[in-house]
């Protein structure tokens, strides 16, 4: 907070909590971008939960990505303002390959809401596009859905242009725009 007190934690769920948003966004520690463990499953489930009203992924789903050779699960941690906590998750993306093809697929990024507008899902793209790289990919391809704002800003602020739009892609119906970047 601006008057110097710690920031306040919220209770996201059992052993997860998130700091609330300094809403000037000044003076807020950079995210450590990291592939994610076994050990950040109930934070993850939780991020879920938090950013995502429909079209959430499964406990299976997300232990699967971990877990797999061909996916990639990235988390962003910010330091607990009070040090005690240890790493707070305030994102996630999940990137996949297939064999023999050089273009990977953002199948999530997800921001805590308490932290939208503070530049995470950009480090999360850096990262997730990095990570394509090392792999051998080229191409990098996302949906996102067609009232998201924020995300097709950033997207298309990196150079991602539309290709193609799949209707009633949702669960709730709205359709999803498909992007694709060089890498």
């Amino acid at each position: 907070m601006n008057d110097g007190r710690a920031e306040q934690i919220q209770r996201d769920g059992p052993g997860v909590s998130a700091p609330l948003r300094d809403p000037r966004g000044e003076g807020l520690p950079e995210p450590v971008i990291r592939t994610a463990c076994h050990d950040d499953l109930d934070a993850l489930i939780a991020l879920e939960h938090a950013a995502f009203a429909t079209d959430r992924a499964e406990r299976r789903a997300i232990r699967h990505a971990i877990r797999s050779p061909s996916m990639d699960v990235l988390a962003a941690l910010l330091e607990a303002p009070n040090g005690d906590l240890g790493p707070v998750l305030v994102g996630a993306a999940v990137l996949e390959r297939r064999r023999g093809s050089r273009i990977a697929r953002l199948a999530s990024i997800a921001v805590a809401p308490n932290r939208g507008g503070l530049g995470i899902g950009g480090r999360l793209l850096d990262a997730a596009e990095a990570r394509a790289r090392a792999h051998g990919c080229d191409r990098l391809r996302l949906e996102v859905r067609a009232d998201n704002g924020a995300g097709i800003r950033l997207y298309e602020r990196r150079g991602y242009t539309r290709f193609a739009v799949r209707p009633a892609y949702y669960e709730d119906g709205m359709e999803a725009w498909r992007y694709e970047r060089g890498l």
